[in-house]
């Protein structure tokens, strides 16, 4: 198993603890590529964390921040289960985080290879290195029978 594998193992592991919370399961890992620490992780919380913006990225971010006390995150690594959407994306522009690796893409809400596609927008000042497919099949597959049992509830 190679770091990306493990670091997206994590981040399942997040996703699958948001899922018995009743919450969207996604899940967020923030790595130092240097050392290979984790420095933040987090899961979803949108549904009953407060507030619709409490993604896992933007959670994962958040705390990494105030770990490191600074306000931007240069050149770190984020794992992410599913492609963020165009506020993570946005927000993880805005932090500098160096790379971003997601398991599985979203073709209705992603921002990155799906939809707006953010980094390739004129607009877009910071474009991180963009490495998609770290355990797809398991990270779709962890959202699927999420949606599949909500239905049938």
């Amino acid at each position: 198993m190679n770091n990306a594998e493990t670091y997206m193992r994590r981040a399942l592991e997040l996703a699958r603890l948001a899922a018995s919370q009743d919450e969207v399961p996604i899940g967020a890992v923030v790595v130092d590529p240097e050392s290979g620490e984790v420095v933040a992780e987090s899961h979803n919380m949108s549904e009953h964390g407060g507030e619709a913006t409490a993604h896992a990225e933007m959670l994962a971010m958040q705390q990494a921040c105030l770990k490191l006390g600074q306000k931007r995150l240069w050149n770190m690594d984020l794992y992410v289960t599913l492609e963020p959407c165009t506020m993570c994306a946005a927000a993880i522009s805005f932090m500098r985080i160096g790379r971003v690796f997601f398991g599985a893409t979203d073709e209705k809400g992603g921002a990155i290879v799906s939809g707006v596609r953010f980094y390739e927008q004129p607009t877009c000042h910071h474009r991180p290195e963009v490495i998609s497919g770290i355990c797809a099949e398991e990270c779709g597959k962890v959202l699927k029978d999420f949606f599949m049992k909500k239905r049938k509830m």
